[in-house]
C-alpha cells in the first residue's frame, strides 16, 4: 500500500530539531593541555583508531534515523556534547550514514580540564548559518580556584527562512552528589538566562531553543525554577519516569537530563511560522543493554575498563516542528 498524497506533504512540513549526547566521542591523538590519556592506544581504555571509527559509524547511525517515523528528511539541528574537538565533528558530519546528507558544524573549544566540548550539526538546506558565540560559567572549587567547565554555545541562523537562536548546554556533573554541586548548574541556568536576555534586547520575541545534559532533571531547581519560567515549555518534563524512563541510568534509577526546550512563541500557529507539535526519547531496543543487571540502560561504549561497543551512555532526544 503506498502513502497517500496528504500525509506525503505533512511529512515536507515536518522539521526534526535533535539533542545527542555521544558519550566520550574523543580521536585517538594525546592532546598534552587537556586529561585525554584515558583515550588513546596506549590508555587506560586501549582506545584504538579502529574503535573509533566504529563508534562514528554508530553514531552517524542513530543521527539518520532521528524523526523519520515522522519527518521525510534528518535532522535540521543537531546539538551534541562530550565531543574532543572539532576533527571529531567533522568526522561524525562526514561519516557513512551522514556525508550525503549536506551537514555544517559549530565548534569552539571549551576550557573543560577533560577536552570535552559543544557542538551544533546543522544541515546546509534547512539551516542558514549566521553566527556563533560561546559564554563561560564561572565556578570555583574548594580551594577558591577556577572550576572549569563546558562553555554555553550560542548559534543563530535562519531554519527555513526563519531566524532562530540556539544555545547547547552540558552542565556540571553530579559526580560529587546531586545537592553538592547543584549551585553549578544554577549558575549555569543563570548564564543561559543572561543570554537570553541578551537576546531579546537586540530583538523583538525571539524564537529561542536551549537544549542540553543539563545532569538535572526537568523537576530539578535548575532547570524548573531557574531555567523554565513562564516564557519558555519544556515538553519532555512528562516523559520522565524514575523508575520505567528517561535518557540515562544511574543506580537502576533513570534520570531525563536530556532535554529541548522552547521559547513560548514556539506554540503560536501564525501562516508561514515553525511551530512545537511532538518531543520523544529516542529509545530503541537496539540502543540499549539487552542482558545482565544493566538490561534495557543505554548501551554505552565501555562499562567501567571493558569495551562494549555500543554507543552512548545516553539516549538522544528529539521534537517535531512544523510549518502551518
Amino acid at each position: 500500500m503506498f502513502p497517500s498524497i496528504s500525509s506525503l506533504k505533512q511529512k515536507e512540513n515536518i522539521t526534526t530539531i535533535a539533542f545527542y549526547n555521544v558519550e566520550n566521542l574523543f580521536d585517538t591523538v594525546d592532546d598534552p593541555t587537556t586529561h585525554d590519556d584515558d583515550f588513546t592506544p596506549g590508555g587506560k581504555k586501549k582506545w584504538t583508531y579502529k574503535r573509533y571509527k566504529i563508534k562514528i559509524k554508530k553514531l552517524g547511525s542513530v543521527i539518520s534515523q532521528l524523526g523519520l517515523n515522522r519527518s521525510k528528511n534528518l535532522p535540521a539541528i543537531v546539538g551534541l556534547v562530550e565531543v574532543e574537538n572539532a576533527k571529531v565533528v567533522s568526522d561524525l558530519a562526514n561519516s557513512t550514514y551522514l556525508r550525503k546528507h549536506h551537514y555544517g558544524f559549530v565548534h569552539h573549544d571549551s576550557p573543560d580540564e577533560r577536552g570535552i566540548d559543544v557542538a551544533l550539526l546543522y544541515s546546509k538546506i534547512a539551516f542558514e548559518f549566521l553566527a556563533s558565540k560561546t559564554y563561560p560559567v564561572f565556578l570555583k572549587d574548594d580551594e577558591g580556584d577556577r572550576d572549569y567547565t563546558r562553555d554555553i554555545l550560542k548559534v543563530s541562523g535562519n531554519l527555513h527562512g526563519e531566524l532562530v537562536h540556539i544555545l547547547v548546554n552540558h552542565w556540571s556533573s553530579r559526580r560529587e552528589g546531586a545537592d553538592k554541586t547543584e549551585h553549578k548548574r544554577i549558575a549555569a541556568a543563570e548564564v543561559v538566562r543572561n543570554i537570553i536576555a541578551e537576546i531579546r534586547a537586540s530583538e523583538m520575541d525571539p524564537k529561542i531553543i536551549i537544549m542540553g545534559d543539563f545532569n538535572d532533571d526537568p523537576s530539578s531547581k535548575s532547570v524548573n525554577d531557574f531555567l523554565v519560567k513562564d516564557d519558555f515549555f519544556n515538553p519532555l518534563k512528562s516523559l520522565h519516569d524514575p523508575e520505567k524512563s528517561g535518557t540515562t541510568t544511574y543506580n537502576k534509577k533513570w534520570n531525563l537530563f536530556d532535554q529541548i526546550i522552547f521559547s513560548n512563541n514556539f506554540k503560536e500557529k501564525a501562516e508561514g511560522k515553525l511551530y512545537f507539535k511532538h518531543a520523544e526519547v529516542f529509545n530503541k531496543k537496539w540502543l540499549k543493554i539487552f542482558k545482565g543487571k544493566l538490561k534495557g540502560s543505554p548501551f554505552r561504549t565501555y562499562i567501567g575498563p571493558w569495551y562494549q561497543g555500543g554507543f552512548s551512555d545516553h539516549f538522544p532526544v528529539y521534537a517535531f516542528l512544523k510549518k502551518k
